[in-house]
């Protein structure tokens, strides 16, 4: 016996809102809702075996609350978004360029420090094994080669940090702050000062006013490592010419510098222009003033 629309509706009514929502899902599947009109069951029989059946069948969610019962608008986004979720995950993705492999860099940089630890110190043996090293490479491995300098730097091994250095200088990589400055440090452990006075004179000349004040640093450490006053005087004079602040430890050197040259006068200018009695410095996350230590 097959129920009219009226009907139908008076029963559907009935029933809690929740199974109201099963009930308009159910009524989705064209196959369903045939057998709930044509069923000769009662109403509530009708709706707790279809809901059952449904159930079983196609695992109905609990729909979400709207304001009316018609809309199912959110069982199929939800059936779509289990869909979208499921294509992602199978999805790969792909790549139309090489990309720089930070995460092996590391052990690419131990084989090197190692392989070229036991070479003699010749030049050509080195830079064959530098080139044997990159000869399999798409591209230069930049920070595999940084990564070593900083191994070799560590271990004290100075001929080698020159050589490898040198030899990427050679390349056309390497140009950096980090590089100079390891290179600089390198000859000075090596004494190999007029080698530095080379290196630092092409990076006056190519850099001017951008040099960085921790190069300026670095070649006053040298200078006064070795007991030359009077370079470091002039690497203080390019450093007023270009307006480049000394660190505090830069300014007790240069104080020294002009002490060992006996102009005591120029010593105290010195220290009076750019070491005050007081200093800042940050204490437990605050900024502290504390009187300097003074110079003897």
């Amino acid at each position: 016996m097959m129920l009219s629309c009226s009907s139908s509706n008076q029963v559907f009514l009935q029933f809690p809102s929740n199974v109201q929502k099963q009930i308009w899902s159910i009524m989705v599947d064209p196959l369903l809702r045939y057998k709930f009109l044509n069923s000769s069951l009662s109403s509530r029989q009708k709706v707790t075996y279809f809901i059952i059946s449904a159930e079983k069948v196609r695992r109905i969610s609990p729909v979400n609350d709207t304001n009316c019962p018609n809309d199912i608008c959110g069982t199929r986004s939800q059936e779509k978004k289990s869909t979208n979720i499921v294509q992602k995950k199978g999805m790969k993705e792909h790549h139309l360029w090489l990309k720089r492999d930070s995460a092996g860099s590391g052990q690419k940089a131990l084989n090197l420090a190692h392989d070229i630890s036991g070479l003699p110190n010749e030049k050509e043996a080195v830079y064959g094994a530098l080139d044997k090293w990159i000869a399999w490479e798409a591209e230069f491995p930049v920070i595999a080669a940084a990564k070593a300098l900083k191994i070799l730097r560590k271990r004290n091994q100075w001929i080698r940090v020159i050589q490898v250095a040198k030899w990427m200088l050679s390349k056309g990589q390497g140009a950096t702050l980090a590089t100079y400055d390891t290179l600089l440090l390198a000859f000075d452990m090596d004494c190999r000062i007029d080698e530095a006075e080379r290196l630092w004179d092409m990076i006056l000349h190519t850099t001017t006013r951008s040099t960085s004040k921790k190069l300026f640093s670095r070649m006053i450490s040298l200078y006064n490592h070795h007991n030359m006053p009077d370079k470091v005087i002039e690497v203080f004079a390019d450093m007023e010419e270009l307006e480049v602040k000394p660190d505090e430890d830069s300014v007790r050197k240069i104080a020294q510098a002009f002490a060992a040259l006996g102009q005591a006068e120029k010593k105290k200018l010195v220290l009076n222009k750019y070491l005050g009695k007081w200093k800042y410095i940050h204490f437990n996350g605050e900024r502290v003033r504390v009187r300097r230590i003074p110079l003897g």
